[in-house]
């Protein structure tokens, strides 16, 4: 039986750039701007430069267009 994964301890900031972020303070998680669920920093995929906000997947990351209304961003 595996083990629980332990739960996140630091909430990190990054700088989301394409196609990689950059850590401006270090820590083990950030938290989804749609959902406020933890996304550990090695799971971390889906994020806008624009908006400069990280998503736990990419149903999040459109709905994360749609509340902004363009696509653009």
């Amino acid at each position: 039986m595996k083990t629980p994964d332990p739960p996140p301890t630091r909430l990190a900031v990054l700088r989301y750039g394409t196609p990689d972020f950059a850590v401006i303070e270090p820590g083990d998680h950030v938290l989804c701007a749609i959902t406020f669920r933890p996304i550990p920093l090695e799971a971390l995929e889906y994020w806008s430069v624009a908006a400069q906000e990280p998503y736990a997947g990419a149903v999040e990351a459109a709905e994360a267009v749609a509340r902004r209304g363009n696509g653009r961003q």
